[in-house]
């Protein structure tokens, strides 16, 4: 989120600081959201409960520091190396293998075992209600969205703009055969013109399958919204994939908790772990973690692979654009733990080696 951006948000009356801080999709929402321990008699999402969790400061206290704060490093000067991709590229790997294609900040594609499926993907300028403000991406998609071959699955964490785009979601809609997102979140699709019948809404610990993948949705801690009026009105949620008996973590935006050890012990870990690692800040302290924290959790979730995620794309906070990768990359070495910090467009081929590197060092 940048000034411009909460300028233009606060002029059109639309947007909170969301950046910020298997049946029918159909019946499986009727009957989930009304029964779900998630959700309040108001009708709104909650987070588990944790004591440790420390508050974040108001709304008005965040919009005033975006809109007249200065900010300092937290846009790349030097360009963002990026690895372009292209149908022949993709159609070329290993069909016998699990792969996971960096498309910048949470986007990714995967390749699972000759199958495509996409997470949070957002293809479009800015994370953002309008395409004339709003935070603006560092480099261009590596693949362009008109290349994106058929979608077996689209996996959503939540609804914020930075996870959740409209365009991109109406270019998709018809190459996508199934979409998987949690609770309240498919009346967003159904909105961009998505079928009620691709759509299957997810709460907490649900399992299902599709094809030879199984999927879970996890607990994450973290909040939705994408205006001044519907704040947790739908669920977030991290999320479990099996695909051949290799398993994949992917946090979606999510605080430091106790429920990332409970999804440890629940799978028995897992041989890679997409974490969160940007956006944190002292004012929103418990809905996005620090690069110690994602550390934290990811010996709690018993990974294999350090991989992180929600860096290098969009300018969302007050920390460096650095930053994030630089204390993870600290962290790691002085801790010994394999880490992935992929260039855009790096393809990682899960149980395969692979030499990280650090991309971001000498560029301003």
């Amino acid at each position: 989120m940048t000034r411009q951006l909460a300028a233009g948000w606060l002029l059109l009356l639309a947007v909170c600081w969301s950046s910020a801080g298997c049946a029918s999709g159909g019946a499986r929402m009727a009957d989930s959201a009304a029964s779900s321990p998630q959700r309040g008699s108001d009708g709104l999402y909650r987070n588990l409960d944790n004591p440790q969790a420390l508050p974040s400061q108001d709304s008005w206290t965040i919009w005033r520091r975006f809109l007249f704060a200065r900010k300092e490093g937290t846009v790349p000067v030097d360009p963002i190396p990026v690895r372009r991709l292209d149908r022949a590229a993709l159609d070329a790997l290993d069909p016998g293998a699990n792969h996971l294609i960096r498309l910048g900040h949470s986007s990714h594609l995967l390749k699972l075992h000759g199958r495509y499926w996409l997470i949070d993907p957002v293809f479009s300028e800015r994370a953002s209600p309008v395409q004339w403000a709003g935070p603006k991406r560092f480099h261009p998609p590596p693949l362009a969205l008109a290349d994106v071959p058929a979608i077996e699955g689209l996996i959503l964490s939540h609804d914020h703009y930075d996870h959740l785009d409209v365009a991109t979601i109406e270019t998709l809609r018809e190459r996508v055969q199934r979409y998987f997102v949690p609770l309240g979140v498919g009346a967003r699709l159904r909105e961009m013109g998505v079928a009620p019948e691709r759509i299957e809404e997810f709460d907490w610990w649900q399992q299902g399958r599709h094809g030879a993948i199984g999927l879970t949705a996890t607990p994450a801690q973290h909040f939705s919204g994408r205006s001044l009026w519907d704040r947790n009105s739908t669920l977030w949620a991290s999320w479990v994939i099996d695909s051949g008996g290799q398993r994949i973590f992917y946090s979606g935006d999510s605080g430091y908790f106790a429920g990332f050890r409970q999804i440890g012990e629940r799978f028995g870990g897992f041989d890679i772990a997409m974490m969160e690692n940007g956006a944190y800040d002292a004012y929103w302290p418990s809905v996005h973690m620090t690069p110690e924290e994602a550390v934290q959790a990811f010996k709690d979730l018993r990974g294999k692979l350090l991989y992180v995620v929600h860096n290098s794309t969009f300018d969302l906070a007050f920390h460096t654009w650095r930053d994030p990768l630089e204390r993870i990359a600290a962290l790691a070495e002085r801790e010994s733990l394999p880490l992935a910090t992929p260039e855009i467009g790096e393809v990682l081929t899960l149980g395969r080696p692979r030499e990280n590197r650090q991309w971001w060092k000498g560029l301003r």
